[in-house]
């Protein structure tokens, strides 16, 4: 699959239809809408209960993991109905195991909104505008200006204290938690996903820095390090800990201390949000064997 445009949530659906005609092995549900009703689209391969999800665009700014993801679930469809490796990996075997879901958007809104600004979202224009003061180059926020990935339950209180310390009291386009953990439709969604498919591992998929990170609390699982070292072997990727207001409130902090699996957050790429789409293509080779690795492990 190739991309011709960024992933606006028309082109998205557009993407999500041509791997559905193409791969007749593939299915698609909607998980939910975003605050402006936008369809949060979720792609499977295999059974998908108990399966592996994917997830990108929690942010708006970080766009190009949608595609990663896109063009990732597209050719692990190819190699599955060939019966040939994926990246050195049996798809056949693997997904026989353990199925695949790929949330290609979590965050269709607030991709919308940094590729488009006010356009993207007329009835809260004039909020937009405010927010942001015109640049929307860095937009991660969802259009109520409420951090996706700051609204999980998960150190909450901690996240907080930190947001106040750096001036952070309400919808901002970064770093705002919301007033309450699961307040936004968005962050709802993904727990459904993974509560309902009863999810056994998350890669959250993020940009940028080449890092992994895999660690939240005590209830981590002893074999996440591990996962997490084969990862980064194959992909030259860095094993890292988050910091300050990155610490708390992720959709992998969340999942590992509810559910005591391995979840990662992987940071692709290197450069500035948002990357520009001329990058996706190299990223996407050193990236690949690693997600294949992520089937089997």
């Amino acid at each position: 699959m190739t991309f011709s445009e960024p992933p606006t949530a028309a082109a998205v659906e557009k993407y999500i239809r041509e791997i559905l005609r193409a791969h007749p092995c593939s299915k698609s549900f909607s998980a939910g809408k975003s605050v402006l009703g936008r369809k949060i689209s979720v792609l499977t391969l295999g059974e998908a209960k108990g399966g592996t999800l994917f997830a990108g665009a929690t942010h708006g700014s970080e766009w190009l993991t949608s595609l990663v993801l896109l063009r990732f679930f597209d050719e692990l469809c190819s190699s599955f109905e060939r019966g040939t490796r994926f990246y050195g990996i049996d798809p056949c075997r693997a997904l026989s195991r353990r199925g695949v879901a790929v949330l290609p958007v979590l965050n269709p809104d607030g991709v919308e909104i940094n590729l488009r600004g006010t356009k993207a979202a007329p009835a809260c224009a004039e909020r937009l505008q405010r927010l942001s003061g015109g640049n929307f180059a860095r937009w991660n926020a969802n259009a109520c200006g409420v951090d996706i990935n700051h609204n999980f339950e998960a150190g909450w209180d901690s996240l907080q204290e930190m947001e106040h310390a750096a001036g952070i009291y309400g919808p901002a386009p970064r770093q705002y938690g919301g007033p309450r953990p699961f307040s936004e439709p968005e962050t709802r969604a993904a727990c459904g996903i993974c509560s309902t498919m009863n999810v056994s591992r998350l890669y959250s998929l993020h940009s940028q820095g080449e890092e992994i990170y895999w660690y939240y609390g005590p209830h981590t699982p002893i074999l996440s390090r591990d996962i997490a070292h084969e990862f980064a072997s194959a992909c030259g990727y860095s094993v890292a800990s988050p910091t300050g207001m990155a610490s708390h409130g992720g959709f992998k902090d969340w999942f590992i201390e509810s559910f005591g699996r391995p979840g990662f957050t992987i940071e692709i790429g290197r450069g500035e949000n948002p990357l520009p789409i001329s990058d996706f293509d190299e990223i996407y080779k050193k990236l690949a064997p690693a997600l294949a690795l992520a089937l089997v492990m």
